[in-house]
Order: C-alpha cells, then sequence, then structure tokens
C-alpha cells in the first residue's frame, strides 16, 4: 500500500507498507548542471530501502522487471536481449533487432535503436533473468532464474535483489538504468554522438561502472541540489510555487539531448514533445530558459548556438530568425509550415541579452552581432505593429497588430541597446534606446482600454496576458511605467478561474508558464501567489494524467494539448528575477 509520495528536482520518493516491512522507493536522475558528464551521463538509480514495521525479523526479495518496450517504437517490433556481467556488475540489455539509428523523425514516436540496460552490483547478490513480461511475477513467486527468452516481443528483463533477514535497521540497495543511444542526432546531415561518448570510444558498460561507484557522492549531490532549490524557492515564492519548480525540474531537462557540433560547439537541443516534434525550436527554447539561466547559461548557450549557425552558415536566408532546425532527431532545417518573425527574433535577441547580463559578459553577444542586428533591423521595421502572423501561442491562430508580441519587439530592441552599452558601442546604443523608448508611449496609447490594455492596438474590448513584459523587469530595461504593470495584475486578479488566468479573452484555455511569467509581474508576494495558487491545484488536482501538462482549460483543468514538454523550466521566472535583483 502506497503511504506517501514527494517529487524532489531530482528524485521521486514513493513509500510503501508491504505487509510486515516497509518499502522506501527512490527514482533519482541526477540531472546536475554544473557537471556535463554526470548530466550527460545516460544512466538513472532506482534504490531499494526496506525494514521490518512489527519489531520482528523477514526475509525479503525485490523484483524489478523493466520492459523491453523501453528500446522500441511499439511493441511490435522485435528485440534481442542478453545477460552478462563485467568486472563488479551483472547487466542485462536489450534492443531491436532491426536497429534503424536516426531512420524516423516525428512527434509521438519512441526511440527504436540504442539499448536498454538494467544493471546490479554483483555484490548485491542480484539474480538476473530474461522471460516474456506477463510470466515475469510467476517465475519470483517460484523462485525461479531461469531466462526463457532471448528474442521475442514485450520481454522483461528481470532483477531479483536478495536482502536477506531485514529487521529494524534500513537496509538499502540500488539498481541502474542505462540507454545507449549510439548516435543521438543527425545535426546538418552529420551525425552526433552524445556528450558522454563525444570521443566514440566510451562503452556504456565503463559508463555503468563509473555510476556505481560514484553512487553514494551522487546521491548526496542530488539530495543537497534539491534541498538547495526547494529553498531558494520557498523564499522566492512561497510552498506552492516551490512545489512547481520541483515537478518542472526534470521534465524540462529531459526533453533535450546533450551533443557537441563537428565545429567543437556545445549544443543542448530540445524536442518540442507533443506539439510537433521540431528540434530546437526556438519558441519552445525561449519559455524554458529561466531554469538554464540559472543553473548554467552554457546551456541555453546551447539552445542559441544552432539558430545562429542556421543563419550565419547562409542555408537561412531571411533577415529574421528560423523557427526550429528540423524534426527530432534530424536537425537538418526548418521544417513547421511558416515562420514567426517578430516572435523568433525577439526570442533571440533577448535571450542574447540575458545570458550577457547573467554571466557579466558581452563574448557571446559580440561573437553573434552582425546576425544580432539584422534582427534587431527587422523589429525596428515591422516589430512594433505586427503585421498578421503567428507568435508562440500558435494555437491560437493568426493576429495581427497582438500587443503582446509588440512588447517582445520593444523590449528585444531595448535587449539589444543594452549588449552594445556592455560592447562599448555607445551610440548604437543610444540609437537603439531612443528607439524603443519612442515605441512605449505609442503602445500605451493604442492599447490603454482603461482598467487594462488590450490584445489587439484596434480592439479595446479584449485583454491579454503580456507575458512578454517581464524581461523590461528581469533585465532592467525599466521602459514601461509602474502603472502598466500593476494595472495589469490587478485586472488579471479579476479574471481568475479555477486553475489559473486565461491566456486571452479569446477563450478560456491557459498555458501555466505564461501565468508564472506574468506573476513574476506581481508588485507583491500576496499578489504572486494569488495568480501561482491555480497553477499548483491544477498540477495537483487535473484529472489529465499526464507528465505536467502546460496548456489546459482554465476552468475545468483538462489538458487541451501538449504534455511532457520543456517549457516548463519557465517555472524559474521568479526565482531568476529575485537572484538577479540580489546580484545587481
Amino acid at each position: 500500500m502506497q503511504k506517501n509520495v514527494e517529487v524532489t528536482a531530482t528524485q521521486t520518493i514513493y513509500n510503501f507498507e508491504a505487509g510486515k516491512v516497509n518499502l522506501k522507493l527512490t527514482f533519482t536522475s541526477p540531472l546536475l548542471m554544473d557537471d556535463l558528464n554526470l548530466l550527460s551521463r545516460p544512466v538513472s538509480y532506482i534504490t531499494y530501502s526496506v525494514k521490518a514495521n512489527d519489531g520482528k525479523k523477514h526475509a525479503v526479495k525485490v523484483l524489478l522487471g523493466a520492459s523491453s518496450n523501453i528500446a522500441v517504437y511499439n511493441p511490435a517490433q522485435e528485440v534481442t536481449a542478453e545477460k552478462y556481467t563485467t568486472d563488479k556488475l551483472s547487466i542485462l540489455k536489450t534492443g531491436t533487432t532491426e536497429q534503424p539509428v536516426l531512420q524516423k523523425g516525428a512527434d509521438d514516436m519512441r526511440i527504436d535503436w540504442g539499448y536498454f540496460y538494467v544493471a546490479a552490483p554483483k555484490v548485491f547478490g542480484a539474480e538476473q533473468f530474461i522471460t516474456p513480461l506477463a510470466s515475469a511475477i510467476d517465475h519470483f513467486r517460484k523462485g525461479s532464474s531461469l531466462s526463457t527468452a532471448s528474442k521475442g516481443y514485450s520481454l522483461s528483463l528481470n532483477t531479483v535483489i536478495p536482502f536477506g533477514t531485514v529487521g529494524n535497521l534500513e537496509v538499502e540497495r540500488f539498481i541502474e538504468l542505462g540507454y545507449d543511444e549510439i548516435y543521438a542526432v543527425q545535426y546538418f546531415k552529420s551525425n552526433l554522438r552524445p556528450w558522454w561518448n563525444n570521443s566514440g570510444k566510451e562503452t556504456m558498460e565503463n559508463q555503468l561502472a563509473i555510476a556505481a561507484r560514484e553512487y553514494q557522492s551522487v546521491m548526496n549531490k542530488c539530495s543537497a541540489f534539491d534541498k538547495e532549490v526547494y529553498s531558494d524557492a520557498v523564499k522566492s515564492g512561497g510552498h506552492e510555487y516551490a512545489h512547481l519548480t520541483a515537478l518542472a525540474y526534470r521534465q524540462s531537462i529531459a526533453a533535450h539531448t546533450l551533443v557537441q557540433s563537428s565545429k567543437h560547439e556545445l549544443l543542448w537541443l530540445s524536442k518540442e514533445n507533443n506539439s510537433g516534434g521540431f528540434i530546437n525550436t526556438v519558441d519552445v527554447t525561449y519559455p524554458s530558459a529561466p531554469l538554464y539561466l540559472i543553473y548554467n547559461p552554457e546551456l541555453l548557450k546551447g539552445m542559441l548556438n544552432g539558430i545562429f549557425y542556421f543563419s550565419e552558415s547562409g542555408q537561412y536566408p531571411h533577415p529574421w530568425a528560423a523557427h526550429d532546425l528540423g524534426t527530432y532527431p534530424l536537425a537538418n532545417g526548418q521544417t513547421y509550415g511558416e515562420p514567426m518573425p517578430v516572435e523568433e527574433s525577439g526570442n533571440m535577441i533577448i535571450l542574447t541579452a540575458a545570458i550577457t547580463k547573467v554571466q557579466h559578459d558581452a563574448s557571446y553577444a559580440k561573437k553573434h552581432w552582425k546576425t544580432l542586428t539584422t534582427w534587431v533591423n527587422y523589429l525596428v521595421q515591422e516589430g512594433f505593429d505586427p503585421k498578421t502572423q503567428l507568435c508562440t501561442d500558435d494555437f491560437a491562430g493568426h493576429l495581427a497588430r497582438n500587443a503582446n508580441l509588440s512588447v517582445k519587439a520593444i523590449v528585444a530592441i531595448a535587449s539589444y541597446a543594452q549588449m552594445a552599452e556592455e560592447l562599448g558601442e555607445t551610440e548604437t546604443a543610444k540609437e537603439y534606446r531612443a528607439i524603443a523608448e519612442g515605441m512605449v508611449p505609442k503602445w500605451i496609447e493604442l492599447t490603454d482600454a482603461g482598467d487594462h490594455y488590450a490584445l489587439t492596438f484596434d480592439d479595446k474590448n479584449t485583454w491579454s496576458q503580456k507575458y512578454n513584459l517581464i524581461w523590461d523587469k528581469v533585465l532592467g530595461l525599466n521602459l514601461f511605467p509602474q502603472k502598466v504593470y500593476d494595472t495589469e495584475i490587478k485586472y488579471y486578479l479579476t479574471k481568475q478561474n479555477k486553475f489559473g488566468i486565461p491566456l486571452d479573452s479569446r477563450k478560456a484555455y491557459t498555458k501555466n508558464d505564461w501565468i508564472l511569467w506574468t506573476a513574476t509581474l506581481a508588485p507583491t508576494s500576496q499578489e504572486f501567489e494569488a495568480l501561482v495558487k491555480p497553477v499548483y491545484r491544477h498540477a495537483v488536482e487535473t484529472e489529465s494524467r499526464v507528465p505536467l501538462n502546460d496548456f489546459y482549460d482554465s476552468n475545468t483543468g483538462i489538458r487541451e494539448n501538449f504534455k511532457a514538454r520543456s517549457v516548463v523550466g519557465g517555472f524559474y521566472m521568479k526565482l531568476l528575477s529575485d537572484k538577479l535583483q540580489m546580484n545587481n
């Protein structure tokens, strides 16, 4: 019987009562961004901690049955499986017989190349064997550890750990799960290995051995990091906010792969999960950025590098930034149907400015200055009063004169000026700062609807979340008067539904990443927490049982679409804002 569950940044911890024995089950993915070798090591841990709850002693064994379906696109694909040992590990391995490396690219699709591993330290005396899924439990009950399959469909990789006789003292054992993709992505026709095997000479067995050897130190690091994240988030936004940041952490990171290009550039490439399957989508990078700006800005550079390369190599010949680099895992050029010129150019400029601000170093901006200048000049011409086009909320359809998109252009122009100042380009900084400042009163005039600011310049009977304004605060641009923020926040609080503020006046659906950006604009902690509370409620009460969903109906909590997306890294915006204000 499950007693409780706790979710931290790097761990999920379940407590069960199994008759007269208590079982604590801990799933750990050591995704610590300050150590790229650890971050990219394709090994997670499952820890079993058992003790008696009746004061007596009991013989305990635990079975882990891991399905070979983890290594297939669909269960109709044939797999092979084998059992073998290394110096210190007992290992099970499975993968498709077909091995179509990097042959498929789509959204709702599982990897069907490479190999899935289950490993246990020999010192634990674990018994490993392979069976069809349906017979794994029977084998365990009968005490049989004979393998009955090595090829087939939906096999079970079984590991039995004997704990011996267990009393009041807790006994702990762990199992490792690993995955070797062989090649992770194709990047402009070049197949790239995962970061941990940049040399092409590393083996999965060695990665598993290192992970086993470092188990205790890694677990200690994870626990310390989890406490730090939660404590910082509580200080920033309260306990409900802190819970949301813990929920978002692994999901955002897991939607990326870490590789190195042939030009030795770090690439941290996202998959746009359950909303198109595109690789390195700029308007997915944009909302997820706060998480990476806090814990390792080099990873955010790794999200921008490919987009800069696409333009600078001449392969994307437009005066605005591309939307994506392809369909995962093939990053050979944009596959989304149309550009989002104001959206993506604004995103790229703002995020480069954020990197500059966080690192107190403009060298990344300097490296790409010519491209940034091309994009900012496009925004000067077309950004203030955008023509009919899509923005990141593309599910809402095309929209002309979008006030929130206009904010993005204004903020991006001022961000460019801020970077120019850092680079010592004083005249350029003055010129673009003046352009941005000149747009603000016009924006206020066109959107002012009395008690709020409109969705579009031509309809005062509309409203929208102006989440793009947050960078004016976070980057210290000081473009918009405080009255704009106070008016909007006060108005949003009148528009709250059970599970959050709608995205705008058109429909009841919302995006929780944008709500948390909008909430960060709130002038008081009470208003911030009031805007966050319905998002927390959604996370714990929604009937949609999928990995944290970011797009849902604000009345019912039922998902509209999307799941398991990296954009929830945007939940860290309040934390980022507070950290930057502390450092200024």
